[in-house]
């Protein structure tokens, strides 16, 4: 995670580097096929389906081959990415996580998609404007939207129905979580709850109650120099939170999203906080066992109007790398989102389609009926409003900022201190560690 402190090590480019509008895909100086090299971070089963993308793309064209190699976790593609800066060993296009997104801006290493969607007068309005959010600043699309979820609720209808509580009817708010957590731990049939002690889930809290998690416009409107971890937001769910843990209405189970859902998928647990893109997987652990339900993520009764944010990562532009290769990796760029490859990568991965006409395929029609609580899904994506709130917080040192979170939360639940003071002290350390990124940009 000090990678993103230590962004002044970085041999970083010489800023937005312009396109020659003169130069074509397959234009290379061999006069041959252009190659384009794909990093990513899509591992066990997605590998494969990242490889069939590519591989149809290379099969609709003979002028662009684009090789994609797998680098390991996000936390590995970005270290990997790093050592490659300044060199000639690096990607065409790279997937970065979207906590790294303010990172890549600041490196100079970049051609913001939008020259492209410029020089191509390509339709925008052809993403979803709640997914196309996330990755725009300053009206400009840096990348493209590439693998995207955000969280909701999932449930046991069986342990509802057991538990004398309508499955029908889930829990949406805080206080209707602790109600219906309480009444499945009393019916003894199983724990209430789970939540993953994950960062993520706190970045969405916030967003669900239309608060900022740094300041200066949640970093959007210059650069954040400090952590809102600690405000009403974060106190106010976390204490709730704690109260869960220690009514017993809800379990700690610890950091580990693989150990939430095997609780859940076991019945042990009633309900659990997961991706969207984990939905496929859940359901078919419970076939023969139980009915999964899903809900959207909860809020405060009283909260304002918010949404969620949107999860995964976007693809960036290295801007190192020759003109008409950067213009034939933009080839393989729209191709990706075209509705045809949006309804395969959806059905196969569980992200989003980035296109809503994805949502036209027979396919993806079929996909839906057979995984209707995806609808879920679906629908809290487009009922989010679109703010500096919703949009995500942006800040060099998100990684590690949500490692402390962690740690904060850990702390709280475990008595060593009170959700106030936990949040307090994360937030003086994020904002100290923003503090130190920012001098290194300037």
């Amino acid at each position: 995670m000090m990678l993103f402190l230590s962004a002044c090590s970085v041999n970083m480019g010489g800023g937005e580097k312009k396109l020659d509008p003169t130069s074509t895909p397959g234009s290379a100086s061999t006069g041959g096929t252009k190659n384009v090299i794909f990093w990513h971070a899509m591992g066990g089963g997605t590998t494969k389906v990242v490889d069939q993308l590519v591989a149809n793309f290379n099969a609709s064209q003979d002028k662009i081959k684009v090789e994609a190699v797998f680098q390991g976790t996000y936390d590995d593609l970005l270290s990997k990415l790093k050592a490659s800066m300044g060199t000639n060993d690096g990607p065409t296009v790279v997937q970065m996580y979207e906590i790294g997104s303010r990172f890549m801006i600041d490196s100079k290493t970049i051609t913001p998609m939008q020259q492209f969607i410029d020089a191509d007068k390509w339709d925008v309005s052809q993403l979803e404007p709640n997914i196309a959010g996330y990755y725009t600043f300053n009206g400009k699309l840096n990348s493209m939207p590439f693998n995207t979820s955000n969280p909701i609720l999932y449930y046991n209808k069986n342990i509802f129905k057991e538990a004398g509580l309508d499955p029908e009817k889930p829990p949406t708010t805080y206080e209707e979580i602790k109600q219906a957590a309480t009444a499945i731990t009393k019916s003894g049939k199983a724990t209430g709850a789970n939540f993953a002690i994950y960062g993520w889930f706190m970045e969405q809290f916030f967003a669900k109650q239309g608060a900022e998690y740094v300041n200066n416009g949640n970093g959007r409107t210059e650069l954040a120099t400090e952590s809102l971890v600690n405000s009403e937001a974060g106190i106010k769910t976390l204490t709730w939170w704690k109260d869960l843990i220690d009514t017993k209405a809800a379990n700690n189970l610890g950091r580990k999203t693989d150990d939430s859902k095997k609780a859940f998928a076991a019945g042990q647990v009633g309900m659990i906080l997961d991706s969207t893109a984990a939905l496929k997987g859940i359901v078919d652990s419970s076939t023969g066992k139980f009915e999964v339900g899903t809900a959207p993520l909860p809020r405060p009764a009283d909260s304002k109007d918010g949404g969620v944010i949107v999860g995964g990562a976007s693809l960036w532009m290295m801007n190192n790398r020759p003109d008409d290769e950067q213009k034939a990796a933009w080839e393989f760029i729209k191709f990706l989102t075209t509705p045809k490859e949006q309804a395969y990568w959806h059905i196969n991965t569980g992200y989003f389609p980035i296109t809503p006409k994805a949502y036209d395929e027979d396919s993806v029609k079929e996909n839906l009926t057979k995984f209707p609580q995806f609808k879920t899904a679906i629908d809290q994506l487009h009922s989010t409003k679109l703010n500096t709130a919703t949009q995500g917080a942006v800040m060099g040192v998100f990684p590690e900022a949500r490692q402390i979170v962690e740690g904060a939360i850990e702390e709280a639940l475990n008595n060593k201190k009170s959700p106030k003071d936990a949040l307090d002290a994360a937030a003086k350390e994020i904002s100290s560690k923003i503090q130190q990124y920012n001098k290194t940009v300037k």
